[in-house]
């Protein structure tokens, strides 16, 4: 395991909501919001409104140019991020997790929980330098984010379908210089 299990999680969640500002936009409506906050295991406050889904889509530049930026200055937005939100790291316990670290109360916007988990799982990713593990799509095609939790370092796509289009061109270019 590259970092803990909550730091995993807040990076996936993190590229996942970037991701969803792509051609087409996955995140236009309040249940597009509350799978993503199921699918991640969010706790604490959800509105369920379209004020906290325009909050969580206007997050997504942000956090874009946080997963790519440059070891020094992602170091500068984790400390915007953790300043603007007040973060006070703690060590809390519910289920299905055990200890880990939450940075804000549950009662916080949404918005706020998730720039705040992405800035605390930064940390994680800044200290043990593995930026190499954030990175942009290699289709041409598309500007998606990829993070390789992999072993050997060898995930390049952003998704399945990525991938399939690059292999597939390969395959046709193979076939037809033959």
């Amino acid at each position: 395991m590259v970092f803990a299990h909550d730091t995993q999680v807040a990076l996936l969640a993190a590229v996942a909501l970037v991701n969803t500002a792509g051609s087409p936009d996955t995140m236009t409506t309040v249940a597009e919001l509350d799978a993503f906050f199921e699918r991640f295991d969010y706790t604490g406050r959800h509105e369920r409104t379209r004020a906290e889904l325009d909050q969580v889509r206007a997050l997504r530049p942000r956090l874009r140019g946080l997963l790519v930026a440059g070891r020094d200055e992602a170091a500068g937005e984790v400390n915007a991020i953790l300043r603007e939100a007040d973060a006070v790291p703690r060590l809390v316990r519910h289920p299905p997790l055990d200890w880990h670290i939450h940075a804000v109360p549950p009662e916080a916007p949404l918005a706020t929980r998730i720039a705040v988990e992405t800035a605390m799982a930064m940390i994680d990713v800044i200290r043990a330098d593995e930026h190499s593990r954030l990175g942009v799509c290699a289709d041409a095609e598309c500007d998606g984010l990829v993070l390789d939790l992999s072993r050997n370092r060898s995930k390049r796509f952003c998704s399945v379908a990525c991938g399939n289009r690059n292999a597939v061109a390969a395959y046709r270019a193979r076939q037809a210089r033959s």
